[in-house]
């Protein structure tokens, strides 16, 4: 929701070259505190940095560049796939053991999420075109940082620092983006504009840390599911604060059949 704000005042790369530094300022001034008097697993750091090359950084360019190729409806419904990559690399990387309610639970919820997503408006852009492979790319991402983050939070069991230098590597690679796309360093636009990304940045970063300390408690098919029905929140939220209210007997129906998704994970 606050994205959609900030989006009348500056263009999406120079908002995300402010949203996610501010996480990585809120996880500075944090950090003193998070980490006092806790040891350094150096081995752990090159693959909280890898995360961070990948995820936010590069997913959120990927996803950018695939809102202006194919148009928001195909991006987020391709979108909707991370859950299916996460699960399925955990089942190989981690060897997590996967019951049928929460197979069945899982393809529930995606189901769910992709009505919530597909059809809300907006161009929709060309499936036979080769663009796609930009948000299916960006899924995976999203999909692989999942086991690639607990595998890391094995060797140093600290969501905080995991969060603290994934979002130093990304931070990085979007201001450099920034500066690539725009020639500035600092992004340009209203001071409003800079206010609501700042405070994208702070969720997203809030966000990222609370999915970091469910990873390193619960197994990734149980975790990446129920993070991906953030778009009950957004479609909820925007009912609510901006008057949107899109879809009627559709909207109703993907809400019912996500919260069923959920139900059956956790049985499972």
């Amino acid at each position: 929701m606050l994205t959609q704000l900030g989006l009348k005042h500056l263009a999406p790369l120079n908002g995300a070259a402010i949203s996610i530094p501010s996480s990585l300022v809120l996880l500075i001034c944090v950090a003193p505190f998070a980490l006092a008097g806790e040891a350094v697993h150096w081995n752990a750091v090159p693959v909280f940095a890898a995360v961070g090359l990948l995820y936010p950084g590069a997913a959120t360019l990927l996803t950018f560049a695939a809102n202006r190729a194919l148009g928001p409806v195909i991006t987020g419904a391709l979108g909707n796939l991370a859950p299916l990559f996460a699960v399925a690399l955990a089942f190989v990387m981690l060897g997590e053991p996967l019951r049928p309610a929460q197979v069945a639970g899982l393809l529930v919820i995606v189901m769910g999420v992709a009505m919530l997503t597909v059809g809300r408006g907006g161009p929709t852009g060309d499936w036979r075109s080769w663009f796609l492979l930009l948000p299916l790319l960006a899924a995976a991402i999203r999909g692989f940082i999942q086991p690639l983050i607990k595998l890391g939070l094995e060797l140093w069991p600290s969501p905080f620092a995991a969060s603290l230098v994934s979002y130093a590597v990304s931070s990085a690679i979007v201001i450099t983006a920034a500066k690539l796309g725009t020639g500035r360093w600092i992004a340009d636009g209203s001071p409003r504009g800079h206010l609501w990304f700042s405070g994208v940045g702070l969720c997203n970063g809030l966000a990222v840390l609370l999915m970091y300390a469910a990873l390193a408690q619960g197994t990734v098919a149980l975790v990446s599911p129920l993070v991906a029905t953030y778009p009950l929140v957004t479609v909820l939220g925007s009912m609510l604060f901006l008057g949107k209210a899109e879809g009627g007997l559709r909207l109703a129906l993907a809400v019912a059949i996500s919260v069923a998704g959920v139900v059956l994970l956790l049985a499972g």
